[in-house]
Parts: structure tokens; C-alpha cells; sequence
């Protein structure tokens, strides 16, 4: 028994953050989406941890007097056109201003008041 494997190639996988579905054409639609839409996005999947926080999102926005809509974006090359590695995640006007947690609603007031 060997303790390496000196004559075995080593498997080359693919790491993609979409699975594999990156090409020119979804990656350019992922780009105008990420400029165009809504100006407040929540980026998830679509779990429970994505749905508080576009809850605490639209509270927070109801409590500033804002009737900004709300995009919830689920694709995932949508979602790493932004950089966003880690979801639940929340843009604010083309920036990402929160990833990698839920934000209660006085936390996107909060935020929502230094960005705007």
C-alpha cells in the first residue's frame, strides 16, 4: 500500500458557484439585472432565512415611509454577479450593503437611513 499515489492523475472538478451554467449570455443578463430592476433586492435561494429577512426588508421600508419594491432574486448567477457568496443578502441600490445573515427590522432601518 501506497502512501501517494504518485501514478494516479488527480481529478480536475469544476467549482463553478452556478453549477456550471456560466456562459457569456447568462453572465450578461446577470450583469443588466444586477443595474436595472428594483433598488432594494434580498439575494437567496429562496429558504426561510430569505424570506425573514425580505420581511424585516419590507417592515423597515413601511417604517421609513418608503414604497420601494422589493426583488427577491433566486438565480444564482444573478446572485454572484454581485459577489455574494454567502445568502441571505441585501443590495441597496446596485451595492451590497448586508450578506451572511438575517437582519432584524431595526438593523435595515438602520441601514436603509446611512445609505439613502
Amino acid at each position: 500500500m501506497s502512501l501517494f499515489n504518485l501514478g494516479k492523475k488527480k481529478e480536475e472538478s469544476s467549482s463553478c458557484c452556478c453549477g456550471g451554467n456560466c456562459d457569456a449570455e447568462s453572465m450578461a443578463k446577470a450583469e443588466t439585472a444586477k443595474i436595472e430592476g428594483a433598488s432594494v433586492k434580498v439575494l437567496g435561494s429562496g429558504c426561510a432565512k430569505c424570506n425573514q429577512l425580505e420581511a424585516a426588508t419590507k417592515s423597515a421600508l413601511q417604517q421609513l415611509g418608503m414604497d420601494t419594491t422589493i426583488d427577491h432574486v433566486t438565480d444564482f448567477s444573478q446572485i454572484a454577479a454581485y459577489g455574494v457568496m454567502t445568502t441571505p443578502a441585501l443590495v441597496v441600490d446596485g451595492k451590497v450593503v448586508s450578506y451572511g445573515k438575517v437582519l432584524n427590522t431595526e438593523e435595515v432601518v438602520k441601514i436603509l437611513q446611512k445609505v439613502r
